[in-house]
């Protein structure tokens, strides 16, 4: 849905399906239905309409049979508010969007929980090792244990002071 079209045309169904189950549906079958999304392919020949229901699962039940025999007036209804002249085609998708939430809200409230009786039972104890148990860098050297006159620094191979070879003896 990345044309602009195929998204103003989204919309405008959305309002335009909202509209018809708020006022001119009158299904005793149809819970409180709320039009959460509407996706449109790209040739604008199909339209998915999500929804959810407020209630238990037989209310969603009842209300999933009333969107179904409610599908032709309200694509007829689009076609006049959009004046298409190809009307897409209503699919009736409930949106599990909210279950999903309550669901993650339920696993992080429960990960809250144990992070506190962790925070609880570790109050007051003390590290099995050091308390920063990582390698620090080194910060006091002494200038004692280097020697300034090291035979490496001068370039002298055999450390007698002396840059020539050693003489040889016979």
């Amino acid at each position: 849905m990345s044309n602009p079209r195929v998204r103003k045309i989204a919309d405008r169904i959305k309002v335009v399906v909202a509209e018809m189950l708020e006022r001119r549906i009158k299904d005793p079958r149809l819970g409180f239905v709320t039009v959460t999304d509407v996706r449109v392919s790209g040739d604008t020949q199909q339209a998915t309409v999500f929804y959810t229901v407020l209630g238990e699962d037989a209310d969603l039940a009842s209300t999933e049979a009333a969107l179904a025999s409610a599908k032709g007036v309200l694509r007829s209804e689009v076609g006049k508010q959009l004046g298409m002249r190809h009307v897409p085609t209503l699919e009736f998708i409930h949106d599990a969007l909210p279950e999903t939430a309550r669901h993650i809200d339920e696993v992080l409230a429960r990960a809250r929980e144990i992070d506190a009786t962790v925070a609880a039972t570790a109050s007051g104890k003390e590290y099995a090792g050091d308390a920063d148990p990582y390698k620090q860098p080194r910060t006091d050297v002494d200038d004692t244990d280097v020697d300034d006159t090291d035979a490496d620094d001068t370039g002298d191979i055999d450390g007698n002071g002396a840059d020539e070879p050693d003489p040889v003896v016979e």
